[in-house]
């Protein structure tokens, strides 16, 4: 298992970034434990693996992109990327990751799912990550990648995905809202902005993205606010900029998405 650190340069970490892939790739073990550290705003460019991938932030806030959406990955939240799907990805911060590796056929994933790590998983995860310094015996080591997969398929999904929308003027719209969420944004106003009527902007919206306008303005309302919280600005703040009239509406959407407030779920998420 390796820990690998790309906090240097921008070329010195995409070598460093390709250079793990690399062995990720010639890899024979079954199961793959990777620890990374990222500089803030370090990009990964797009690649894809043969293997499924569990990315989990033990620290920070990771941006993962495809070409259909974008996920989020806060402390404590792991994302399964399907073996093959070509993605990106961006550091909201400084970021400390654990990535695990297996055969596909082991973990099989259609699309990327948010998931909540839980403390069993994460305990295997950094007993694997750790291995280099603390090696294991061949039985313990077989028994610990036994049980991480076991639980992998045990893990809560968290809607931390946000579908994005193929069509160019459209997804413009939604990359800025994103940029300046607002929770009162109007359908209306969208469609005025297109030039369409109220009819064919919701058909459209739904057709491009898979879920109703209001949905997709829910989530993305949470999904720009996790980056200002996980960096410890204060909830009235981000709930004002992001629309709400008050904390206990945004409390109520944020507990209604991710099954707590934002302060208790953040805490919990980084402990």
């Amino acid at each position: 298992m390796r820990i690998v650190d790309l906090t240097g340069q921008d070329k010195e970490g995409d070598d460093e970034h390709f250079a793990s892939l690399s062995w990720i790739e010639s890899s024979d073990e079954p199961v793959l434990a990777l620890g990374r550290v990222y500089a803030a705003r370090f990009r990964g460019q797009p690649h894809s693996h043969t293997k499924t991938q569990l990315w989990c932030a033990r620290h920070g806030v990771v941006l993962v992109s495809t070409a259909d959406g974008r996920w989020m990955i806060p402390p404590g939240h792991g994302l399964l990327i399907p073996a093959g799907l070509e993605h990106s990805s961006e550091m909201i911060s400084e970021v400390r990751m654990h990535s695990i590796y297996v055969d596909p056929s082991a973990v099989t994933a259609d699309v990327p799912r948010v998931l909540a790590i839980t403390a069993l998983a994460g305990s295997l995860i950094e007993e694997l990550v750790q291995s280099d310094e603390k090696p294991l015996s061949p039985r313990r080591k077989r028994l610990i990648m036994e049980l991480l997969l076991d639980e992998i398929g045990q893990l809560p999904e968290r809607p931390l995905g946000l579908p994005f929308p193929g069509d160019a003027r459209l997804g413009r719209l939604c990359r800025h809202f994103l940029k300046s969420p607002d929770a009162n944004a109007g359908i209306d106003d969208w469609a005025r902005t297109l030039g369409m009527s109220r009819r064919s902007f919701t058909r459209l919206f739904r057709a491009e993205t898979g879920v109703s306008f209001v949905t997709w303005r829910q989530q993305a309302c949470i999904f720009a606010s996790l980056p200002r919280l996980a960096e410890g600005e204060p909830v009235t703040n981000v709930a004002l900029d992001a629309g709400y009239e008050n904390i206990a509406a945004f409390t109520t959407m944020f507990r209604r998405m991710l099954g707590s407030p934002p302060s208790s779920y953040l805490k919990s998420r980084t402990a």
